[in-house]
């Protein structure tokens, strides 16, 4: 057995297996996870901004901020 303090500290640590990136599928690192790279991360991002992630609603655009009041008749 090692007594040696600072090897737990060295310890190599292992990421979970099929961790890919979202992005490309390449395996993700432990710096960027979930992705492989920056180059990913940004792109995520941008889709993020330009709302490529959004839900679909029937609500128009104005509906949601009316409900926020609370003047609403019922």
């Amino acid at each position: 057995m090692n007594a040696d303090p600072e090897s737990k500290t060295k310890a190599k640590v292992v990421p979970l297996k099929g961790s890919k990136c979202p992005m490309c599928g390449k395996p993700a690192t432990l710096d960027m996870r979930p992705f492989c790279s920056k180059r990913c991360a940004d792109l995520d991002l941008g889709r993020w901004l330009n709302g490529e992630y959004r839900m679909p609603t029937n609500e128009a655009p104005g509906d949601a901020e009316a409900g926020l009041d609370g003047d609403e008749d019922v």
